[in-house]
C-alpha cells in the first residue's frame, strides 16, 4: 500500500504537491527539485518512523547495559525484542511490497486486470525459487497472502487458500530425482516438484504459512523467522464454496466442514434448480443422515427425503413426505425403496396404504395393500407395483376369498366365503357374482354344483344339481382356514428380519443402528429429534441404553431369571434393538389383522405368526448374545439342545410379547368361535334359572360334597362355608381368567381354582380329599355356569394354541380338558 500509494498519490495530487512545495521543503533539507516526488514523500511520512523504532532500540539497549539483574531487566530485554521484531517487520513487508510491485511491473494488463488487489502481497515466485506443477506444465506458479495462482500461456487458475491442503509425502508420484508436494483444492489435485529437497522445504513451508494465515486472518510477525506458532495448518476447517467442473455437485454450493479438499462432517448443499441436502458428510459424499429437498418440476411442491445415507446414496431407514400427499416409511438402498416399507397415500381422493416388501422402488414380494374407499383389504403376493400371484381379499362386508392374481387381474376359480357361511369354489366376477361352473355350500349342508350366469335383468340364473343329503356343512369348509399354504409364515415380512440380521453381522455399530432398526420413529420431527439426540451429548439417563452396555448387560443377564426380567425390559424399551425389532413386527400384525382383517378365517395365519414372532426374537437375542461374548473374547455357551429353541422361544419370549398382538388376535378367537360361545352362553342362561341346590342335583354332584348339607356343624364352621356359598371362593378365583393376558397365568388361574374346589370339599368331608375326575366334571361345571365368563370358547383354544409346549400331558393340560369338556356339556 506505502510503496504503491505513493506514487497514486504524486500522479493524481501533482498540482497540490506543487503549490504546498515550499511546506514540503522544511521537512526535506536534502530534496533537490531532480528527485522524484514519490521517494520525497517516502522520506517525509516513512523514514522518520523507521528512525523512531531504531532509537527506541538503542536507547532501550544502553538501558538494559545499566540496569542490574532483576525484574526490570527482564522486561526491558523482552521489550528490546518486539521492538526488534517491529524493525524486521516493517523491512519485510516493505520488501513485500516492492516484490509485489515489481511483479504487476512484469505480468501483462490481462493477469493484473484480474489479479492485482491493492491488499495483496506476493509470498513466493516460482521465478526467483523454481518449482514447477503437474497440471498442463504450468509457466509460472505465485503464491499470494490469499490465493495460489498457476500461469499458463495466456490464462491462469487461482485457488483460494482456506481450501488448499499440502501433503508432501507424496513420493510415488513424482518423477524420480525430483521432490514432490501433492496439492489438494476441492475439485483438482495438482503437484509440484522441486530439483532439490531445500526448493521443496521453502515452498512447503511457505504454503503451510499462507494457509494458516489466510484461515486465522491475520499475518504473522514478523513474517519470516521463528513464529512460536505450528506451522502445520488444520486439516478440518469450515469454509463455503461453488462447484464447477462436472459431476454429482456441479453448480452447488456447498457451506460445511471439509477435510483434506473433501466435504466431510456437517454441511449444507444447494443447488440452483432449487435442490437441497442438509446432512452428513464423509470424504466427499453424503454419508450419515441427511434431509434432502426435491423440488416437483410442475408444482409450487417439495419431495423430502429425511434418511440415513451410504457412500452418496439412501441407504437403510428413512422417510419420505411425497409432494403429492403420499408419505413413505421404510428402507431404502441405492436411492430407491428396498425392504420392508409402508407407503400411505394421506389426500382424501383415493386413500390407500400399503405394508410391505419392496424391490427397486417397486412393491414386490409379500404385502398387504388397504383400499379405503373400496373397504377392501388385500394380503398376498406383488410383482412390479401389482397383485400377482396368491392372494386373499378381505371386505368391509366380511366376505373374503382367495384368488390368484395375474397384474391385477383374477385368474382361474377361487375360494369365496360369505357371511352367511355359504362356501362358493368356482369362477367370480370382480364384483362377486358367480360365472361358469361352481360348487356352493349352504351353511345348512345343502351343496349345489352346476354352472351360473348372470343376465343382466334376470339375476342369478343356474344349471346344476342341489345335494340335499349332507344334514350338516363339515366344519373344515365353515371355518376354512386361509393363506397357510400359499403365504408360509417363514416367508411373510422377510424384510423386518433381514434388516435386524444385517444389523447383527455389521458388529451393531451404535452409528448405524438407526439406519438398520429406525422403525420405532413413525413421525419425520421424530427422525430429526432422535438424529440431534444421537449428536448431542447425551445425559446420564440415556448412557444405559449405548450398545456397548446393551451388548455388556446381555453377558450379565444369562441366567434363567434375570435373563427373563433383562428380555421384558429390553422389549418394552423404544431404544433397545429388541424393543424396535417388536414395534416394527406390530406395525406390521396391525396392518394385517385389525380393522377389516379381522376376519376368523385369518385366524389360523395370525396365529402362527405371533408364535414365529417369538422364535425370531429368540433367534435375535441368540445372536446379540454370541456378538457380546465374542466382543469379550468368550466362546458362546449354548449347549447341545439346539431343538429346544422353538420352546424357549414359546416359553420366553412368547408371553413376554402377547400383550402387544393379544386385542387383534383375541378377536379373531372370538369371531372364530363365536357359534359356539353363542350356545355356551345360551346354556349359561339356561343353568342360571337354577338354585343352587337345585343345579348341583342337576349335574349329578354327589350329595356327601354338597357344602350346604349337613346343618349340624358349629357356628364358626357353618358361617365359613355360608361365606364360601356353594364354592364361591372358586367361581372368583374363576373369574379372574379374563384379566391376563398370559396363557400361562390364565393355567395358574385355573389351577387355583381347581384347589379351591378341592379346599372347600375337604372341608365339607373334614379330612383331605383328593378328586377323581369323575366327582371333578360336575363340581367345575357347577364353578363355571355360576362364574359366567364371557366368551369361554375363545379363551380356551387360544389358551391351549399359545401354552407353552412343556404343559402338555402335565397337570395344567389335565385341568384345561376338564374346562374344555365342561364348556361342551354347557353347550348341549
Amino acid at each position: 500500500v506505502v510503496v504503491h500509494g505513493f506514487e497514486q498519490a504524486t500522479k493524481s495530487k501533482s498540482e497540490a504537491w506543487k503549490h504546498h512545495k515550499t511546506v514540503l521543503k522544511q521537512f526535506l533539507t536534502d530534496f533537490t527539485s531532480e528527485t522524484s516526488m514519490s521517494l520525497a514523500l517516502h522520506t517525509v511520512l516513512h523514514k522518520p518512523m523507521r528512525d523512531h523504532v531504531e532509537q527506541y532500540v538503542q536507547l532501550l539497549t544502553k538501558l538494559n547495559e545499566v540496569l542490574k539483574e532483576g525484574s526490570e531487566k527482564d522486561v526491558v530485554t523482552s521489550a528490546i525484542k518486539e521492538y526488534v521484531k517491529l524493525e524486521s517487520f516493517i523491512s519485510q513487508v516493505l520488501d513485500e511490497a516492492c516484490f509485489t510491485k515489481s511483479l504487476w511491473k512484469s505480468l501483462g494488463y490481462k493477469f493484473t486486470d484480474m489479479l492485482c488487489v491493492p491488499e495483496r502481497r506476493l509470498l513466493e515466485d516460482s521465478k526467483s525459487f523454481p518449482i514447477s506443477a503437474s497440471t498442463n506444465r504450468s509457466d509460472r506458479i505465485l503464491l499470494f497472502d490469499d490465493v495460489l495462482v498457476l500461469i499458463q500461456g495466456n490464462s491462469f487458475q487461482s485457488f483460494d487458500l482456506k481450501l488448499v491442503w499440502v501433503d508432501e509425502n507424496c513420493r510415488e508420484k513424482t518423477a524420480p530425482g525430483l521432490y514432490g508436494l501433492r496439492i489438494i483444492t476441492p475439485e483438482e489435485t495438482f503437484f509440484l516438484s522441486a530439483k532439490d529437497p531445500q526448493m521443496k522445504a521453502v515452498w512447503q513451508w511457505k504454503l503451510n504459512q499462507a494457509v494458516r494465515q489466510a484461515l486465522k486472518g491475520k499475518r504473522d510477525f514478523p513474517l519470516w523467522g521463528k513464529t512460536g506458532e505450528g506451522t502445520e495448518p488444520p486439516s478440518c476447517r469450515f469454509f463455503t464454496y461453488v462447484f464447477r467442473l462436472e459431476g454429482k455437485f456441479k453448480n452447488a454450493s456447498y457451506e460445511g466442514e471439509w477435510h483434506w479438499g473433501k466435504p466431510h462432517g456437517k454441511g449444507t448443499l444447494k443447488w440452483r434448480d432449487g435442490r437441497n441436502h442438509v446432512g452428513d458428510f464423509k470424504e466427499g459424499l453424503e454419508h450419515g443422515f441427511g434431509i434432502c429437498l426435491v423440488p416437483r418440476r410442475s408444482e409450487d411442491r417439495y419431495d423430502c427425503y429425511k434418511c440415513h445415507w451410504y457412500e452418496g446414496k439412501m441407504r437403510g431407514y428413512g422417510i419420505c413426505e411425497y409432494g403429492n400427499d403420499m408419505v413413505y416409511k421404510g428402507y431404502f438402498k441405492d436411492n430407491v425403496r428396498q425392504g420392508f416399507g409402508i407407503l400411505e397415500n394421506l389426500s382424501a381422493e383415493h386413500p390407500f396404504k400399503y405394508t410391505g416388501q419392496w424391490e427397486n422402488d417397486k412393491k414386490n414380494g409379500y404385502g398387504v395393500w388397504e383400499d379405503k374407499d373400496r373397504g377392501e383389504r388385500y394380503i398376498g403376493t406383488w410383482l412390479d407395483d401389482h397383485k400377482h400371484g396368491q392372494g386373499i381379499v378381505v371386505t368391509q362386508s366380511g366376505v373374503c376369498y382367495q384368488r390368484t392374481f395375474h397384474a391385477d387381474k383374477m385368474v382361474g376359480s377361487g375360494i369365496l366365503l360369505l357371511e352367511d357361511d355359504s362356501v362358493y369354489e368356482g369362477n367370480f366376477t370382480e364384483d362377486l357374482t358367480f360365472v361358469g361352473k361352481g360348487k356352493l355350500s349352504f351353511a345348512n349342508g345343502f351343496i349345489l354344483e352346476g354352472t351360473f350366469t348372470n343376465r343382466s335383468g334376470q339375476g342369478l340364473q343356474t344349471h346344476g344339481i342341489l345335494n340335499t343329503s349332507n344334514e350338516q356343512l363339515d366344519d373344515r369348509i365353515t371355518k376354512a382356514q386361509l393363506g397357510l399354504k400359499e403365504f408360509p409364515v417363514e416367508k411373510r415380512w422377510k424384510g423386518i428380519y433381514d434388516q435386524f440380521l444385517e444389523f447383527i453381522h455389521s458388529g451393531c455399530k451404535e452409528e448405524t443402528e438407526e439406519s438398520f432398526m429406525g422403525f420405532h420413529i413413525q413421525t419425520s420431527k421424530e427422525l430429526r429429534k432422535s438424529q440431534e439426540y444421537l449428536f448431542c451429548q447425551r445425559g446420564t439417563e440415556d448412557v444405559s441404553w449405548k450398545i456397548e452396555d446393551i451388548l455388556e448387560e446381555l453377558v450379565q443377564h444369562q441366567g434363567p431369571e434375570s435373563r427373563q426380567s433383562y428380555l421384558e425390559k429390553a422389549l418394552k424399551s423404544s431404544l433397545h434393538p429388541l424393543g424396535k425389532l417388536l414395534k416394527a413386527l406390530v406395525i406390521a400384525f396391525q396392518a394385517t389383522y385389525s380393522g377389516i382383517g379381522a376376519n376368523r378365517h385369518l385366524l389360523t395365519m395370525a396365529q402362527e405368526e405371533v408364535k414365529f414372532y417369538a422364535k425370531k426374537i429368540w433367534e435375535f437375542y441368540q445372536g446379540l448374545l454370541d456378538l457380546a461374548l465374542e466382543q469379550k473374547g468368550q466362546i458362546s455357551a449354548r449347549c447341545a439342545d439346539e431343538e429346544t429353541s422353538d420352546q424357549k422361544a414359546c416359553s420366553v419370549v412368547l408371553p413376554l410379547i402377547l400383550p402387544c398382538f393379544y386385542p387383534e388376535l383375541f378377536m379373531l378367537y372370538m369371531l372364530y368361535h363365536e357359534r359356539e360361545d353363542d350356545l355356551y352362553c345360551q346354556g349359561i342362561v339356561d343353568l342360571s334359572l337354577f338354585p343352587d341346590i337345585k343345579l348341583l342335583e342337576f349335574l349329578d354332584v354327589q350329595k356327601h360334597l354338597w357344602p350346604l348339607k349337613d346343618l349340624t356343624l358349629t357356628t364358626n364352621q357353618r358361617r365359613s362355608l355360608i361365606k364360601d356359598k356353594c364354592f364361591l371362593s372358586a367361581i372368583e378365583c374363576l373369574q379372574k381368567l379374563i384379566t391376563t393376558v398370559d396363557p400361562r397365568e390364565k393355567l395358574v388361574i385355573l389351577q387355583k381354582t381347581y384347589e379351591e374346589i378341592e379346599s372347600t370339599v375337604s372341608r365339607v368331608v373334614e379330612k383331605d380329599y383328593k378328586l377323581p375326575m369323575d366327582d371333578l366334571l360336575p363340581l367345575l361345571m357347577y364353578v363355571v355356569s355360576r362364574a359366567k365368563i364371557q366368551h369361554l370358547g375363545a379363551e380356551i383354544h387360544l389358551i391351549r394354541d399359545l401354552m407353552d409346549p412343556t404343559n402338555e400331558g402335565g397337570l395344567y393340560d389335565f385341568l384345561l380338558t376338564a374346562l374344555e369338556s365342561c364348556y361342551e356339556h354347557i353347550q348341549r
